[in-house]
């Protein structure tokens, strides 16, 4: 129960900037308001920088969440969600909503935000159009993407290259309008922006610079943009993202002084109301308005503090510096972008083969300006002589090539990797998504005891959104705690040759587009260019699972038996196993496995355990004449040497045994058909059982199917061998087409999630059958999502390759080095 003591505030916007508003004001003074918010969209406060990642299917809309519905009524905050404010009163101190809810105040707080700016280009509004500023964008964007192919964006900043990036990622066709000559050029030199058009051209966005856009063409949908120029691009869906304004309606309606924003003092408060407070988008203080998190927090902090009762808290606009992570590019930018007459000078920096671009600015002695692409780790070192003003003079000839460099120079340098963030000073900002300076997270991982990344992600919210801070967060965490770092299992090298581990790499592939072993290496900083045995067989997965279609499997980079496509034995010969499905076989087969076996004088055929006959001793030579004959009558590999879908094993069902309750068989020969020819971590087994008496052995396979008198059982995560592991319970499905689909999406999210060599046991019990069953089960999107993706794999994968070798295809290359990427 509210108590009746306390004053009303109203906050009229439910975005980052009211919200982290009332985070401030309740560490200050929690019992002196009764907090109403209300919010124009219908969900709780969220992380709108978050929004490209949702779009690209990094996160999901739930994890982009800040404050829970949870969080409002565990702080006795009234929520009124998707209910914008339309009036206010201030004579009678009230505000009322478009449903028609008054809700009196003593302080108001308006945090409105902006507007996407909207030119006034023909066609804008027709369906397909869109802009890219909220949740309801995203959405319509993502149904887009999965009807229909081509996509136009408007707009080189940053919002719309997160948006040109994302409909990429979600596989359409992209364009890129852009009325300047070169991209981010409120943020960027001309040089780093034609570095990142490159770059992102590289990646299969076109680009139309110099681009004015005259109309999106269409009549009942758009169908297109053309530009002044005469240029024409065809596009299904077109997003308008050039740029925001603040959202001053509300504030000019109430009679508040408003110019591009609505007018505030240095207390932020309106000029024309002191019972009235604004912060973020929509405010103006001392003729600047206000798009980036850093400064909007900073008057977060000032307004809780008026709020809370120190009249002297004032706000003073801090310099600035811009720290981005766009589609996986690290750029950096401070201070001026060019030299403002001939008394500045100009020091560059390039390195095009590692694509990293530095320039520094300076002014009688002083760093006014820096810009930095693709490498920027001393973003925060120069930002801090920037913000200090300090005399570089000493320095000056060594500057552009970074800290260590200059301060080694000095005879100052430290060999520490840490270095340069623990020079840094507390006030210095480390993650500039969400305003947090080095000594608050110093202090909190001590206060604390905080050991892992996770960890201080969830107290401080440093290294939270956009993850370009990472780095820094890691050094200040080693530096309070020096060997009891505690690092996730994932950030294990990979093998001597990196630093870097599975997980990560995983992600940089993904992130960054990258399409061959070698180029990962140059971008990754591999040590060891030709990479060896344990990384390469990794890399060559993770880019056949990335980008099914597009990458070409490179046989110099598997294990002998997977180059081979038999398995070698200790004397030399090798063995051959045809694939039977579900352990079904007919007399053409035997007949074939047995002439083959008398033909080749194969010394020993013996039936496995997973239901296939076995033909031990097989000469090197006879290979392509025994799959060729094999093939003849209508068997395939059964890739018994692959880290990939080994077997479906089948006991007889309903079809034959009295105790069936299902047709186990047909189940089984129906996965395998799905499944063969698929690739994975490590290898993979199924099984399928007709009763719950199991003789298929199912709950020790990586999936497994029981039959029930109701349906199907499905358990994951089982293996035999050494260490035997039952499975852990999935769920339980009716039909035959929901068991097709849930092994589809539960091997996809294997091969797209497991680090290579990593079976499936292990890999549930390191992510939980919690979050096994989270993503299968309860999420039906996101399994048919999966199950769709696996399908599309399986259209590249399904190739027979005896069949290849059988009919001359390339012979088996022993493991050599790679050429390097031109």
């Amino acid at each position: 129960m509210m108590s009746p003591q306390r004053q009303r505030l109203v906050v009229i916007g439910n975005g980052m900037a009211g919200m982290r508003t009332v985070e401030e004001l309740l560490k200050r003074a929690p019992q002196r308001y009764e907090i109403t918010v209300f919010g124009a969209e219908p969900h709780p406060n969220y992380d709108r920088i978050a929004l490209s990642s949702v779009l690209a299917g990094e996160k999901t809309l739930e994890q982009i969440v800040i404050n829970s519905r949870e969080w409002y009524a565990e702080n006795d905050i009234r929520l009124i969600a998707g209910d914008p404010v339309v009036s206010v009163d201030r004579l009678e101190r009230t505000v009322t909503s478009a449903s028609g809810i008054t809700v009196g105040y003593d302080r108001l707080l308006l945090a409105t935000g902006s507007k996407p700016l909207a030119p006034p280009i023909p066609g804008l509004g027709l369906p397909g159009t869109c802009a890219f500023r909220d949740i309801n964008d995203v959405e319509q964007m993502l149904a887009a993407a999965a009807t229909h192919k081509r996509a136009c964006v408007i707009g080189g900043g940053l919002l719309g290259l997160e948006a040109a990036w994302g409909l990429k990622r979600r596989g359409m066709s992209v364009a890129l309008v852009h009325l300047m000559p070169t991209l981010m050029e409120r943020q960027l030199d001309i040089a780093a922006g034609t570095l990142l058009q490159r770059d992102l051209d590289r990646r299969g966005i076109a680009f139309f610079t110099n681009g004015q856009t005259e109309e999106i063409t269409g009549t009942d949908r758009a169908t297109g943009v053309k530009l002044a120029d005469g240029r024409e691009i065809e596009a299904d869906l077109v997003v308008v993202a050039i740029g925001i304004r603040p959202n001053i309606d509300l504030g000019r309606a109430m009679g508040l002084e408003v110019n591009r924003g609505i007018v505030v003092d240095d207390g932020m408060r309106s000029s024309e109301d002191p019972n009235v407070f604004a912060v973020g988008e929509c405010i103006e203080h001392r003729g600047a308005v206000f798009g980036l998190v850093a400064p909007i927090w900073e008057q977060a902090k000032v307004c809780a503090a008026q709020l809370a009762g120190d009249e002297d808290a004032a706000y003073v606009t801090p310099a600035l510096s811009t720290r981005l992570k766009i589609t996986g590019i690290d750029v950096f930018s401070a201070g001026a972008l060019n030299a403002a007459d001939e008394a500045d000078e100009e020091i560059t920096f390039a390195d095009a083969a590692r694509g990293v671009y530095r320039k520094l600015v300076l002014r009688e002695n002083k760093l006014v300006g820096a810009v930095m692409y693709g490498d920027v780790a001393d973003g925060g070192w120069y930002f801090q002589m920037l913000r200090e003003g300090a005399d570089v003079s000493a320095m000056r000839d060594t500057l552009i090539l970074g800290r260590a460099v200059a301060t080694a120079a000095l005879g100052t340098a430290a060999p520490d990797p840490h270095a340069a963030v623990a020079a840094l000073a507390d006030s210095a900002e480390i993650c500039g998504c969400n305003g947090v300076c080095k000594g608050k997270i110093s202090a909190t991982i001590s206060e604390l005891k905080l050991t892992t990344l996770d960890a201080v992600r969830a107290h401080t919210k440093a290294s939270a959104s956009c993850g370009s801070c990472t780095p820094q967060v890691e050094s200040l965490l080693a530096i309070a705690l020096g060997g009891e770092v505690q690092k996730p299992a994932g950030e294990k090298p990979m093998c001597k040759c990196t630093t870097r581990g599975h997980d990560f790499v995983r992600k940089a592939i993904i992130a960054e587009e990258i399409k061959s072993i070698p180029e990962i290496m140059r971008r990754l900083g591999w040590e060891k260019p030709e990479g060896c045995a344990s990384c390469r067989p990794a890399l060559n997965y993770y880019l056949l699972c990335a980008w099914p279609g597009e990458y070409v499997d490179d046989a110099q980079s598997r294990f002998v038996n997977e180059r081979m496509h038999a398995n070698i034995q200790k004397d030399g010969t090798y063995s051959v196993v045809p694939r039977m499905w579900g352990g079904l076989t007919s007399a053409k087969e035997l007949r074939a496995l047995a002439d083959v076996a008398d033909k080749y004088n194969v010394r020993e055929v013996k039936v496995t355990g997973g239901q296939r006959i076995d033909l031990f001793g097989v000469k090197r030579e006879d290979l392509p004449a025994v799959w060729r004959d094999l093939n003849a009558a209508g068997m395939v590999s059964g890739h018994a040497y692959a880290k990939g879908l080994r077997t479906v094993k089948t006991c007889v069902g309903s079809t034959w045994c009295r105790f069936g309750t299902q047709d186990s068989t047909t189940m089984g020969v129906k996965l395998e058909k799905m499944t063969w020819g698929s690739w994975h971590p490590h290898k993979v087994k199924l099984a399928v059982s007709g009763c719950p008496r199991n003789c298929a052995e199912a709950t020790i396979k990586d999936f497994g199917v029981v039959a029930v008198d109701s349906g199907w059982e499905l358990s994951v995560g089982g293996n035999g061998g050494i260490h035997v592991r039952a499975t852990d319970k999935l769920c339980k499905v009716e039909t035959e087409a929901e068991v097709l689909e849930h092994c589809g999406a539960f091997l996809q999210l294997y091969r797209e999630e497991a680090r290579y060599l990593e079976r499936t046991a292990p890999w549930v019990q390191r992510v939980g059958i919690d979050y096994v069953k989270q993503r299968i089960v309860e999420d039906a999107e996101g399994r048919r999502a999966l199950h769709a993706k696996f399908l599309h794999a399986q259209q590249f994968a399904q190739i027979d390759p005896w069949a290849e070798r059988a009919a001359g295809g390339a012979p088996a290359e022993p493991f050599k080095t790679l050429v390097p990427a031109e």
